[in-house]
């Protein structure tokens, strides 16, 4: 049966928090089940905790934050509340100038967030290695609908996968759910590391970095992408983006093509926040001029199922 009795607290954040601009890093596509915009702009994410299943409904009230859990895990849920949201972000060293300063300004709310769930941020990088952004999305709510559970609290949304679902999860599923052998691979490994995966916010960063590209299929692109969500790493660069390096150079001087050693030289300046200044240009910043072919979609992505499936028993 369902928790439908919550718990709530005001979280009194250090500097402004926009939840959409921050929230909104964790969600990819229309369709996740794990993390949600409502209409009435509350955000709801769910999670697995150590202590259990939770629900977090996260809304504006003034200039605090007001957050109500439900579910077993409701306790570290609504600890662990303010790291989520980036409330103890911090902007130390940060010392911007010219267009990322005006970006700084026009996006304040925007925060580095330290959700701590780490395998659960840790799925949709591994799902976006080497494909387009639309194929990595669509097989996200995929596997979260094959492998997620009712969510505890009002909503309808689902509990993100299991790490021993995803483990045991033949690989003629992933095929099926449009993932491909390496990639559900890297998935699989992760998976049966889950438990210490979760240790991650208790190290140190280079330590954490470490642990997690010991996982065979992890590098620094991915390891990057889960640490600025799940680990604060406000200075975390996804070295081996496609579009990152021309997007840094294009705003910052004008350059319309880069590589990552370019990118490092760029952020070189912002050591310390080059993570924070991604996401400011990312979010704020102008695209590039389109000159050449997209990333082309793979054949193997026709192959998914309708939706609803479910793997087979």
């Amino acid at each position: 049966m369902l928790q439908r009795v919550s718990k709530t607290r005001l979280i009194r954040p250090n500097l402004p928090v926009d939840l959409d601009l921050t929230l909104g890093l964790f969600v990819r596509g229309r369709h996740d089940r794990c993390t949600r915009r409502d209409s009435a702009g509350a955000w709801w994410r769910t999670l697995r905790t150590p202590e259990g299943p939770a629900t977090l409904q996260l809304s504006r009230d003034g200039a605090a934050v007001r957050v109500e859990s439900w579910g077993p895990g409701s306790d570290w849920a609504l600890e662990s509340a303010p790291d989520l949201v980036g409330a103890n972000d911090r902007l130390d060293g940060f010392a911007p100038t010219g267009l990322v300063a005006e970006l700084a300004r026009r996006l304040p709310g925007l925060r580095v967030p330290r959700a701590r769930t780490v395998f659960q941020c840790l799925v949709l990088p591994i799902l976006e290695q080497k494909v387009t952004g639309s194929e990595a999305w669509q097989s996200n709510a995929a596997l979260q609908r094959a492998l997620g559970e009712p969510a505890p609290g009002p909503s309808e949304l689902l509990l993100p996968p299991d790490p021993k679902a995803v483990a045991a999860l033949p690989s003629f599923e992933y095929r099926a759910l449009g993932i491909e052998g390496k990639r559900a691979d890297t998935l699989v490994a992760a998976a049966k590391r889950a438990r210490r995966l979760e240790e991650l916010p208790a190290m140190e960063l280079p330590a954490a970095h470490q642990r997690l590209r010991a996982i065979a299929g992890i590098g620094p692109w991915t390891s990057a992408e889960v640490a600025r969500v799940a680990l604060g790493d406000a200075d975390a660069v996804s070295i081996g983006d496609y579009n990152l390096p021309s997007l840094v150079a294009y705003n910052l001087l004008g350059e319309e093509r880069a590589d990552d050693a370019r990118l490092l030289e760029l952020l070189e300046p912002f050591a310390g926040h080059r993570g924070r200044v991604c996401l400011l240009l990312m979010l704020g910043g102008r695209s590039v001029p389109r000159r050449g072919p997209r990333l082309a979609a793979r054949p193997f992505a026709r192959e998914r199922r309708r939706a609803g499936w479910r793997p087979a028993s």
